[in-house]
């Protein structure tokens, strides 16, 4: 692999702005390299009179001041016989940035090295600010997670005080001896306070300049305990009663010295050490990907130009900020030490475990499994259009109840299927233009599914869910019982119940990390707005928006086995005024969560485009419930409410879709009526799309327009396809949104996710 591609494949997505931009440069030596090439068959035809071209070249020189400018140069005077000194590089000491003089400008194509050192010094002060501003910032970070570290001892030498004192009173009496039970508490209370985490992140010279007369004889120091009336303590877990607590008085608590305190804080620290290592690996590489594409680049230069400046620019890159500070590679050291002393006993394989998880290795065995349930799924749909044809079933007197009341429940599982694709095409095409999905929905690091484990599943609830339907399209009644069979009719009941379980299996098997993460943040979404609101939260909200069919049919479930007969295959739960009250109910929940979750952040974030984005979910409830009582009573009264509500809706939610939401219809923008950056390279997908959200977003005008059932389409089907748009509408949507999202975030720089921190200092008491 080149190393273009390579540096552009390491690159920290979210920083790439902020890289050395290396193409640029290289183009820069391809037209130094084209002049030469020229130049050089131009030569031998053309005979020059000695000296005219160098005169005729230097009238168009910029005028230097009759003093040589060399002497303002660092480094040995300009030595004019030396012909391999090429650049003089310069520190401009007021701004720290770097100048580079060539001193060649006077030969042929000279103004084309002058253009390529002049964009070389801008891209290495671009890279030498961002590194010199990020470092700050993580040495800010280290000060802080000090502070939080001491804290920490402080609280488990308090939580452990009785095992302290316990241990002092043995050791005045030599009679008495310390239980065994005893004895490792009292050794980890006693190794806390041995090395505090400030001997750790504080700097060699602050060491040095320590009291020694606060040091113990023992040559260590205990950690000040007295800081604890300075902390107050914020541990609780958002939960809705935490929520409930925090509107009547501030979240801060005492702290009290418990050990559940403890061990919470200590969760709420080693993640916060975790997620801070990680920062300073990436920092870390920056540094050295970076200095090696200097170093290719000069190199190249030097190829082309047959000139020997490398030397001199890469001396001076090695005496600068960027090549020779070690902070981060200290404080990476000192991270780690700190880390596996404190939260892994000084387990230092199973410490850089954790600070280093591995990213999940594909399998051929995932691939296998996938083809094989992929393979029968087909196979399935193939034996069921043939069952159906064969026995002549479109035209069976049995068609309608069958529609009825079978097929509801198994479009449940079409509907999950259907949205599991779209999101296993989406994951494809996040990874392959490099958005960086798992940062922006917050997975755990090394948990997050690809698009072949989500096909897997996938394509294992279809190959479930068609062999079941598979043996449910027997119409006819036992003509000895005039009854179904009973376990036939339980099995879609049965497969809700097995789906269910898995999902909330708690043993660690079939991706329990992402089956709780999809459990959380739906509990959030239903307890809104009691959850502070994360973007995961709102996300997979506008996904179940999405789904109301599918939620409706899991109202059917309760109606059909609960209610009805299903044994008989018959239900008159439909026709009951609760029912249909209900259908409309759990058909706003979604967009309910979604209204209230935009009224949080508005009062949180002072946002006033929460408020309109709430404004357009309500509107769409309004339109939702007014379609749903046109299709229930009809009437011109109700179709002219649904109509009209249904239209304002549509240009509401398209207007959020393409303008808010992917951030197109830009017209100043560089790319005509999209936006600035674009990460799929064709721009006909992005007009495409915009048509497919338009033409999606109007799917509700078969209802007003009385297109609910063709000749050839029963009903319930065409209820089931007008869904499935809607799905597809959805995943359509959720590839341009998070492309969107991943450019604010490399706009702002911003690839790491902030952790609270357990401990809040109480400045006026400190000081």
């Amino acid at each position: 692999m080149k190393f273009g591609k390579e540096f552009a494949s390491q690159m920290v997505h979210e920083w790439q702005e902020a890289y050395m931009d290396y193409n640029f440069l290289k183009n820069l030596l391809k037209d130094i390299l084209d002049f030469k090439k020229k130049n050089a068959s131009s030569s031998e035809v053309a005979a020059t009179p000695n000296g005219s071209l160098k005169r005729r070249i230097s009238m168009y020189r910029a005028f230097s001041g009759l003093q040589s400018r060399y002497t303002s140069f660092k480094g040995s005077p300009v030595n004019n016989n030396n012909e391999d000194e090429v650049i003089l590089v310069n520190t401009v000491q007021q701004e720290g940035h770097h100048q580079t003089m060539f001193l060649m400008s006077s030969e042929q194509g000279g103004e084309y090295e002058m253009v390529f050192f002049k964009r070389l010094d801008d891209e290495f002060n671009k890279v030498l600010t961002f590194y010199k501003k990020k470092v700050g910032q993580v040495k800010a970070e280290a000060d802080e997670l000090s502070k939080q570290m001491d804290a920490l001892i402080a609280l488990r030498i308090m939580v452990d005080k009785p095992s302290i004192e316990m241990h002092s009173a043995q050791m005045m009496d030599p009679a008495s001896v310390v239980p065994v039970h005893l004895r490792s508490q009292i050794m980890e209370a006693i190794q806390e306070v041995e090395m505090t985490s400030e001997e750790i992140l504080e700097d060699e010279s602050t060491r040095e300049k320590r009291d020694p007369t606060k040091m113990t004889p023992m040559g260590f120091r205990p950690a000040p305990l007295e800081i604890l009336d300075n902390v107050k303590i914020n541990i609780e877990p958002a939960t809705p009663i935490s929520t409930l607590k925090n509107v009547i008085k501030s979240s801060k608590s005492d702290l009290s010295f418990s050990k559940a305190e403890l061990r919470k804080a200590e969760e709420q620290i080693r993640n916060a050490f975790v997620e801070f290592y990680q920062k300073l690996r990436l920092l870390k590489n920056y540094n050295f990907l970076n200095v090696l594409a200097f170093s290719k680049i000069m190199k190249k230069y030097d190829k082309i130009t047959s000139r020997k400046a490398s030397k001199s620019y890469l001396e001076m890159i090695d005496k600068s900020y960027l090549g020779s500070s070690d902070e981060v590679a200290k404080l990476i050291e000192r991270v780690e030490a700190t880390f596996i002393k404190h939260f892994v006993n000084g387990n230092r394989r199973k410490g850089m475990k954790s600070l280093r998880p591995q990213a999940k290795r594909e399998t051929h065995r995932v691939t296998f499994f996938m083809g094989l349930f992929s393979g029968c799924s087909v196979a399935l749909v193939a034996a069921i259009a043939v069952a159906i044809r064969a026995g002549n079933l479109l035209e069976h007197e049995g068609r309608g109840q069958y529609m009825d009341n079978i097929f509801p429940l198994y479009s449940l599982f079409g509907y999950i299927v259907l949205h599991m694709l779209m999101y296993a095409g989406n994951v494809y095409y996040w990874r392959r233009y490099r958005v960086n999905y798992p940062f922006i929905f917050g997975f755990k690091q090394g948990t997050e599914l690809g698009y072949r484990q989500v096909l897997l599943l996938a394509s294992g609830l279809s190959f479930l869910a068609l062999a079941a339907a598979l043996s449910h399209l027997d119409m006819d009644m036992d003509p000895k019982t005039r009854k179904f069979e009973t376990v036939t009719e339980l099995i879609p009941l049965a497969l809700v119940i097995v789906l269910i379980l898995i999902i909330c299996c708690p043993l660690n098997i079939i991706y329990r990390s992402s089956r709780f993460f999809l459990l959380r943040t739906a509990w959030h979404c239903l307890c809104a707005p009691l959850y502070k609101v994360t973007l995961p939260d709102f996300l997979l909200a506008d996904q179940l928006t999405s789904q109301v069919q599918a939620i409706r049919s899991m109202q059917f479930y309760v109606c059909y086995y609960v209610w009805g007969n299903f044994r008989t295959r018959s239900n008159k739960c439909q026709e009951s005024s609760v029912y249909q009250i209900l259908y409309i109910v759990v058909a706003i929940i979604p967009f309910w969560s979604r209204f209230i979750q935009c009224l949080r952040r508005l009062f949180e974030e002072k946002d006033s485009m929460q408020g309109l984005n709430s404004l357009k979910y309500f509107s769409t409830i309004v339109a939702l419930v007014m379609r749903t009582l046109y299709s229930q009573k009809r009437g011109t009264f109700w179709k002219v409410m649904a109509a009209s509500t249904s239209g304002v809706t549509t240009v509401a939610n398209t207007y959020w879709d393409l303008v808010i939401d992917w951030g197109l219809l830009q017209r100043n923008s560089k790319n005509r009526w999209l936006r600035d950056k674009l990460l799929v390279p064709h721009k006909i997908v992005y007009f495409v799309a915009i048509v497919l959200d338009i033409i999606l977003r109007l799917v509700w005008m078969q209802l007003v327009l009385d297109i609910q059932e063709l000749p050839f389409l029963h009903k319930k089907a065409f209820v089931s396809v007008v869904a499935c748009l809607e799905i597809l509408r959805r995943g359509l949507w959720n590839f341009f949104r998070l492309e969107n999202e991943h450019l604010n975030n490399v706009g702002k720089y911003r690839a790491f996710k902030s952790v609270p921190l357990p401990f809040n200092y109480d400045e006026d008491k400190s000081q």
